[in-house]
């Protein structure tokens, strides 16, 4: 009812007022004075009929009220914009009120078409960031102009720093965009963003979000599994080298040396499975399961640590195809394409290939190449070509495909080159053509080392979330609303460094106004790889802090979880004047579509008398006529006894 759009229509070029101000003029009882004669009037306010109350408005629980303490009712007079945001339907209510043949009489009281307006509906600033690394925070805006309106968002830092970016809203639509930043110094932080007023716009409060950000230093490990040294391969490992926010090692099983290469950052064997644990991405090139290779027991345990342990796995199949041979193992399940069988060694050409962005690749924050779409867009229309891709038919249900060759297609349509899954905990990307060490000709690092820098971390950022010595919290969604579920999951190490199969975790959620629960965390299920989960639903916005502990493993964690605040009562809606409407109509009622106070007494003063009820009662049968016949009888036999006679 704070929603500003009630215009007198006297003086229209006015500012509105709000749906509450409109309210004391009709509520007064001085007006229901003539009425008073003849009628009892009761006049109150509602709103939720939660206990503790919470923010919202229950319709239904307010006339239901009214039917339990006022069973005289004669009828009801409800002022409201319609907007009912918690409880059961309304219509419940009207059903029993014309069941005691009690009308309602319904008052609209606001627009019912949606003012000029601007609003800011979302700011998914993530949970953490990492110090000098750019940041990309998706917003959207939510436009009721009449027209296309240029404005210039602004993304303020309590440094005092400023970002600005011009964009172009198209009139009655909703825009999506982002705005990059880059941090520069690790510690905690609130960023906000904030609209500007614009054209004929009537509302300012929800012009501007804020939300927390924890900026880090990290330090990621990346492990390179290759058979054959190719040009991938080595540029990838000298960009992610190159990285200061990067660990990498490799594990090179070329076939012709016999052992895996050693030296500087080069594995002796495949990690075991408390050294397997420690990475956070896995990049598995032309490999796969044949003698001098991958094992069985390596299979299983990616698959494990994909699924429980939230680690990212990069497929990066290469021209000796060993990558097909992964199709019978576990590993199978994770794979985001289907390969085609008949052509094992891919599809090479003489004439290089173009990386085309599907429409969810352009918007995808994983492939961005530019501070803009636009620029993004140009950078990879400009990038060198490929001259091999792997033999992928097509996308299996339930991947995204960011990316597609530009020329090449089969019977189910372009081939896929870029396609993301979620598997598990983890995250799978599938890159399928051998050549993004190209994309360096003429501009040496600034494209390849943005986008595989882009690819760990994407990859790493669930992971990361929080984490101790031996356990790690991440959950989902990473930037929760109040009333939504939250997956809390856990990953807990023994004390000798191996992944813990059963035993208590508990979490201790302390809200924001002191109260306190605690959780207890449950194993995922029998094979489960050390992940513990649980659900959690905040019902308060702010930061909420969280105390996960392991008392068998010895290990605990502190972290915060900010929860955003889901407004139910929503600023600059438009009436819903058709539910007043109905519930009008159920009860025999009527819609008075007026806000003058003397139109609206008048017009209920005018109200036809309801017909009087007529009720019949059988004289021989009421309970009086017992009652006088026994009064008689009891005279006559007391006048008898008087007078001796029997």
């Amino acid at each position: 009812m704070e929603t500003r759009d009630v215009i007198d229509p006297a003086t229209p070029a006015s500012e509105p007022r709000s749906r509450a101000e409109t309210l004391p003029p009709l509520i007064d009882p001085n007006l229901w004075q003539p009425l008073a004669k003849r009628l009892n009037i009761l006049i109150g306010p509602f709103s939720s009929a939660q206990t503790p109350p919470e923010e919202g408005t229950d319709i239904n629980a307010a006339l239901q009220s009214l039917l339990e303490q006022q069973p005289n009712l004669a009828a009801v007079l409800l002022l409201s914009d319609g907007d009912w945001n918690t409880g059961t339907p309304p219509a419940q209510a009207a059903t029993r009120l014309r069941m005691r043949d009690t009308p309602l009489f319904t008052v609209p009281i606001g627009s019912d078409t949606k003012l000029p307006d601007l609003e800011l509906t979302a700011f998914d600033v993530p949970t953490f960031a990492i110090a000098g690394k750019p940041l990309r925070i998706p917003f959207t805006i939510t436009s009721s102009l009449p027209r296309d309106e240029t404005l210039t968002v602004e993304l303020k830092t309590p440094g005092g720093e400023i970002i600005s970016k011009t964009l172009t809203l198209p009139a009655m639509a909703t825009h999506q965009d982002s705005i990059a930043w880059r941090p520069a110094d690790p510690g905690e932080t609130t960023l906000t963003l904030t609209l500007p007023k614009t054209g004929a716009e009537r509302y300012l409060e929800n012009n501007t979000l804020s939300a927390p950000l924890t900026i880090r230093k990290e330090q990621l490990r990346v492990l390179l599994v290759e058979t054959y040294p190719r040009w991938e391969y080595r540029y990838l490992r000298n960009a992610l080298d190159r990285d200061p926010g990067i660990d990498v090692h490799c594990l090179l099983l070329h076939p012709g040396l016999g052992k895996p290469a050693t030296g500087n950052g080069y594995l002796p064997a495949f990690p075991k499975d408390d050294q397997l644990a420690q990475y956070d991405v896995i990049f598995l090139g032309d490999i796969g399961l044949t003698p001098g290779q991958l094992t069985q027991e390596n299979v299983v345990a990616l698959q494990k640590l994909i699924r429980d342990q939230a680690t990212g796995l990069v497929f990066l199949p290469g021209i000796h195809g060993h990558q097909l041979t992964l199709a019978n193992t576990p590993l199978a399940d994770l794979l985001p394409i289907q390969w085609d069988e008949t052509q094992p060694r891919g599809w090479g050409s003489t004439t290089p290939g173009k990386i085309v962005l599907t429409e969810t690749g352009a918007q995808s924050l994983l492939t961005k190449l530019g501070d803009t779409d636009e620029l993004s867009t140009s950078v990879w229309a400009t990038l060198p070509g490929f001259q091999w891709h792997a033999p992928a038919l097509r996308a299996k249900a339930g991947s995204e495909v960011l990316a597609t060759h530009g020329s090449e297609s089969n019977r189910f349509g372009r081939i896929p080159l870029i396609v993301t899954k979620t598997y598990g905990a983890g995250k799978i990307l599938y890159m399928g053509a051998d050549g993004a060490w190209r994309w360096r000709r003429g501009v040496e690092d600034r494209h390849h080392y943005r986008f595989w820098g882009q690819v760990v971390r994407w990859m790493a950022y669930q992971r990361n979330m929080a984490g101790g010595d031996r356990i790690r919290l991440f959950y989902t969604p990473d930037r929760p609303k109040t009333g939504d579920t939250l997956t809390l999951n856990a990953n807990v190490m023994t004390l000798s460094g191996e992944p813990q199969r059963d035993g208590a975790v508990i979490a201790q959620i302390a809200t924001p106004t002191g109260k306190t629960s605690s959780i207890r965390l449950t194993p995922a299920g029998d094979e489960a790889w050390g992940l513990f989960t649980a659900t959690f639903t905040p019902t308060e916005p702010g930061e909420h802090q969280i105390n996960l502990t392991s008392p068998s493993a010895n290990a605990s964690l502190e972290t915060k979880l900010s929860v955003q605040g889901s407004t139910r009562e929503k600023l600059g809606q438009p009436i819903k004047k058709e539910l007043l409407r109905e519930l009008a109509q159920i009860t025999r009622g009527q819609l008075l579509e007026t806000t003058d106070p003397t139109a609206l007494l008048a017009t209920l003063t005018n109200l036809p008398e309801p017909q009087p009820t007529e009720r019949r009662i059988p004289l021989w049968a009421h309970p009086v006529w017992a009652g006088i016949l026994l009064t008689l009888m009891a005279l006559f036999w007391i006048g008898r006894k008087a007078t001796g006679a029997f």
